[in-house]
């Protein structure tokens, strides 16, 4: 089931698009999702999927909140668009919430120097729009929403463990008007 902030069964509520990409090659299924080898997406593609973004979110009056991957309503069954999906050009294009770089340089050093508890974490990701249960722990569920939080906002690592960056940009996400 999909679910983002108080929606499920987002398939009938919403628009999907469909890219064509292999996601990561078959022989790495086993293997965490920081351990896999993924395929790029190419130029053609982005400005296609850009292209068609900006006209849906022009017609529709689409928020950038609620541009997403099946990685963030469905994060125990999908994976795509994966981390190599670029997410932040599609914000510099206007079209997705983005956390300010500068903003999250300086509130990473408060998270360097004292760490949230996993309540806190979950809480957070729960405020961005990610559907997870609040059991105070670093569980599979937290590390799997972790992870797909990661892969978008900070695809250079996505192990789907707590540290001060994903810290800051989680706050500076939220605090976005």
């Amino acid at each position: 089931m999909s679910n983002w902030k108080t929606y499920t069964q987002l398939n009938v509520s919403s628009i999907g698009i469909e890219i064509v990409n292999r996601g990561y090659e078959v022989a790495d299924a086993g293997l965490p999702l920081d351990q896999r080898r993924w395929q790029p997406y190419t130029e053609a593609q982005f400005h296609a999927v850009a292209s068609l973004l900006q006209s849906l979110s022009n017609r529709y009056q689409i928020d950038p909140t609620r541009i997403l991957g099946h990685s963030d309503i469905s994060v125990a069954r999908k994976v795509d668009p994966g981390p190599l999906f670029p997410w932040r050009r599609l914000a510099d294009a206007g079209l997705i919430r983005w956390p300010d770089a500068a903003q999250v340089a300086s509130r990473r050093g408060e998270f360097e120097r004292a760490l949230p508890d996993a309540l806190w974490f979950q809480q957070q990701l729960a405020k961005v729009g990610f559907s997870l249960a609040f059991s105070g722990q670093f569980d599979e569920q937290t590390r799997n929403v972790l992870a797909a939080f990661q892969m978008k906002y900070r695809p250079a690592r996505y192990d789907g463990l707590a540290d001060a960056e994903t810290a800051a940009i989680l706050v500076v996400l939220n605090n976005i008007p």
